[in-house]
């Protein structure tokens, strides 16, 4: 059977439930006030290039049916990626997990070598704990997009997925810099510009000196061997064409079947993920050339728990996922607690299904729970993950594998009991106008029941019910 993530490897597990993290996250104002501004301002750009397409809902449903499809038949499509990848030049690895991945790359890097790699912002990295496993075995990686840089720089956790500092303003940005950047000007301002342009100072010489870069990638076709990386700020073409060796590391599921179908996650993304209309720098490299960039290539596929997701015929939709962030930014849950609190690299409504099926349900089994059911996820989402759907089939899961009742599920068959019988219907509904006399909306039950309360309004119970009413008429 399909494994799950390894325990104790990555970042996927948090040390703590989500109602926990959550309750420390909303006393913390700085914290709403910087994602409040900052998905506000993401929404607003996205809508209004959204709106400038007539056929908006015909890409997504194009790219929910090649994802389908891809998923579909996984197998076969990876072997023909290979298959391009090692005609082109470079070499393939096959990674079963955390721990695997991590030491092919690790074996990769030193045996170049050197002691220093630059990376490329990539999701799967972060998943795997690349970074700790580098640096265990002596080797520093440097972040280079301007986002991981802050986090790393602050000994922080990203919380975000298009925009790891979102959670960081820029008076704090300045600080971190100030701290821990070498060579930085005592001077700095905080202005967006002068930040940039301390960060590109300290990268270059990084950038002209290492010889090894790690990456992600968005796409891989499958027809050709190609891999794409987008982003928005140059750093990642700097890593993907001067070193001497690249190596990549791709979750299984980010592989098309051809370039037609890469045609339409390109008018996707940016537009549902920064409100772009195309992206600033899309890298595309196929093996290696001769002459010409890195002169060796490896492709490291990843599953770490992916195919664990694709034996769920109803789950394995949220290996659709692009990591546009679409869903965070239209969140009102993560609005409010921001990523850290999802304990997982894949935070938001996104993460609250992708990373319980990664682990396991149990291992993150508050994460399902992380939502209002609102909806919002689903229509924000560019190839239609129905987000809200998955979570109700999680929440399933974790009930059904509960050995004992909980006391949601004896309430629960106390109000099914009730239902089917009219006389103890009825005689439920008199008692409950007696919470009327317990305070106002949003309280009046007592412990145990008090729980229920907690993250929600008691409806106050009518003066007089339906069958009241209509007895009387």
């Amino acid at each position: 059977m399909p494994a799950t993530a390894p325990r104790g490897v990555g970042h996927l597990r948090g040390d703590e439930p989500f109602p926990a993290a959550a309750r420390r996250a909303l006393a913390d104002a700085q914290l709403r006030r910087n994602l409040g501004h900052a998905t506000t301002t993401i929404r607003a750009k996205s809508g209004a290039v959204i709106g400038e397409l007539p056929d908006w809902e015909q890409l997504r449903a194009a790219g929910s049916a090649i994802k389908a499809d891809v998923l579909a038949r996984l197998p076969e499509l990876l072997e023909q990626l290979e298959a391009a990848v090692t005609a082109a030049g470079g070499t393939v690895h096959w990674a079963a997990d955390a721990v695997a991945a991590n030491q092919i790359v690790t074996d990769l890097v030193a045996a170049t070598g050197s002691d220093r790699v630059i990376k490329v912002k990539s999701m799967a990295t972060q998943e795997i704990g690349l970074n700790e496993a580098l640096a265990a075995a002596g080797i520093t990686a440097v972040e280079t997009d301007l986002a991981e840089l802050i986090v790393q720089l602050g000994e922080d956790r990203p919380s975000h997925i298009l925009v790891p500092a979102i959670h960081r303003n820029r008076a704090e940005i300045r600080e971190i810099f100030l701290r821990a950047m070498p060579g930085v000007d005592p001077a700095l301002t905080d202005e967006p510009a002068a930040l940039a342009a301390a960060a590109r100072r300290y990268l270059r010489q990084t950038f002209l000196t290492t010889p090894v870069a790690v990456s992600g990638a968005n796409f891989a076709v499958a027809e050709t061997g190609t891999l794409a990386v987008v982003e928005s700020e140059g750093n990642g073409r700097m890593c993907l064409t001067l070193p001497e060796t690249l190596i990549t590391v791709m979750g299984i599921e980010k592989v098309v079947p051809t370039w037609r179908d890469l045609e339409v996650f390109l008018q996707l993304l940016p537009r549902a993920s920064t409100g772009e209309r195309m992206n600033p720098y899309t890298s595309m490299w196929t093996g290696v050339t001769p002459g010409d960039g890195p002169q060796a290539f490896h492709l490291v596929l990843l599953d770490n728990g992916r195919s664990a997701v694709l034996a769920d015929e109803v789950g394995r939709q949220a290996l659709h996922c692009i990591r546009c962030s679409a869903c965070l930014n239209v969140c009102p849950v993560y609005q409010r607690t921001g990523g850290h609190a999802y304990g997982s690299v894949y935070p938001g409504p996104i993460g609250a299904v992708l990373s319980p099926q990664l682990t396991g349900v149990e291992d993150n089994a508050s994460l399902p729970y992380a939502s209002s059911l609102c909806g919002a996820c689903y229509d924000a989402c560019p190839v239609k993950i129905n987000i809200p759907e998955l979570l109700v089939h999680l929440r399933a899961e974790h009930v059904a594998a509960q050995r004992r009742p909980t006391a949601e599920s004896v309430a629960m068959a106390a109000a099914a009991y009730a239902m089917d019988h009219p006389a103890l219907y009825a005689a439920a509904q008199r008692a409950a106008r007696l919470t009327r006399l317990a305070g106002r909306r949003g309280r009046g039950l007592p412990p145990p029941l008090s729980g229920w309360t907690i993250g929600r309004d008691l409806p106050e119970p009518p003066a007089r019910s339906f069958r009241d009413w209509w007895a009387r008429r």
